[in-house]
């Protein structure tokens, strides 16, 4: 059965797309902890992070820090986070989340954004990307 982030990269769900190439994809998080919450994944279904051959790990890696650099040029922020915790969709996900304190990085905190809102930061964070 195909999770959740499978339908979003075939398009059967919806999404705020930032960035995608023939090995990942990059989409807002509908349920953020902060404004530009990100999450990058492979294309390829995989549960555990650990569990990627080593040439998807690192693809995984360097597509995240290409869309992490974007993320901070789109989003005022003192750095971009990374967490890699992933227990509630069995799909490898890396979260980058802008932060300006600790509790950005808390994932019983988050905010509210519009759909215009989502819009506009994927976007804005496509726009940045080289």
């Amino acid at each position: 059965m195909s999770s959740i982030f499978t339908k979003i990269i075939t398009g059967e769900i919806p999404c705020y797309k930032v960035a995608e190439d023939d090995n990942y994809f990059a989409f807002l998080d509908i349920n953020p902890n902060a404004k530009g919450h990100t999450l990058v994944i492979p294309k390829k279904e995989v549960n555990k992070v650990f569990d990627l051959d080593e040439d998807t790990y690192i693809g995984l890696m360097h597509f995240a820090r290409k869309v992490a650099i974007a993320l901070e040029k789109a989003v005022p922020c003192k750095r971009v986070g990374v967490s890699v915790i992933g227990l509630e969709v069995p799909h490898v996900h890396v979260h980058l989340i802008p932060l300006n304190s600790m509790k950005d990085i808390d994932f019983k905190h988050k905010v509210s954004l519009k759909p215009a809102e989502f819009e506009a930061i994927a976007t804005a964070i496509a726009n940045h990307l080289d």
